[in-house]
């Protein structure tokens, strides 16, 4: 199943975002969220950002990802 993860924009340069996940940095369109500033978390799917969303939401959804990849054996 494919799902949308959330990152947080470490920096912009012409609608493309850097940020960061797992400890490794991927470039990712904001042309769906062009509102979107450094700092912001969004939730990224492929390589396109679809939504910018709170911090805390950003958080919940990385510690259920973590806790169900952990129950699965991943």
């Amino acid at each position: 199943m494919c799902v949308a993860t959330p990152m947080k924009i470490k920096e912009i340069k012409d609608m493309i975002a850097i940020v960061e996940h797992d400890g490794a940095d991927f470039r990712v369109s904001l042309q769906l969220v062009p509102k979107a500033k450094v700092g912001d978390w969004i939730l990224a799917h492929g390589e396109i950002a679809i939504n910018t969303i709170p911090e805390n939401e950003a958080l919940d959804i990385l510690k259920l990802v973590q806790k169900s990849s952990c129950s699965t054996g991943r």
